[in-house]
């Protein structure tokens, strides 16, 4: 019988894809600072996963918690990136645009989010709502 080793905390972490090994290390830097470990790879898995789901439009669900929120994974994206150095930043950023353009494209900009949000939201919380 073996003894159980434990598992090692970075290779669970999900990475981000389509950046380098130098974003990657910068990416892990931010986390460990503030964001928390595989924040970033999470928020940007669970923000991928929504935008390219099969189907032509894509509602955003109503979210009883911030981990089920696709929102609120684009909101830890958008806080790492302004914790990157420049190049890192660029490269996440070009990443993220590929989704960002998608979401737009399958999402309805949402007439009664000008008048009842804040100013200071981002576009992506000025998006339709399932209901």
């Amino acid at each position: 019988m073996r003894a159980h080793r434990p598992r090692d905390p970075r290779r669970s972490t999900i990475q981000v894809p389509g950046v380098s090994r130098a974003t990657q290390v910068a990416i892990a830097i931010a986390e460990a600072r503030r964001l928390g470990a595989g924040s970033v790879g999470q928020a940007f898995d669970r923000y991928r996963r929504f935008v390219l789901q099969p189907g032509r439009w894509l509602y955003l669900p109503v979210a009883d918690c911030p981990c089920c929120d696709v929102t609120d994974a684009r909101d830890e994206l958008e806080t790492a990136l302004r914790m990157l150095p420049r190049g890192p930043r660029a490269e996440l950023s070009r990443v993220i645009a590929a989704l960002d353009d998608e979401f737009r494209r399958r999402t309805l900009p949402d007439p009664r989010t000008r008048s009842t949000s804040r100013p200071a939201d981002a576009w992506w919380h000025h998006r339709l709502h399932d209901q």
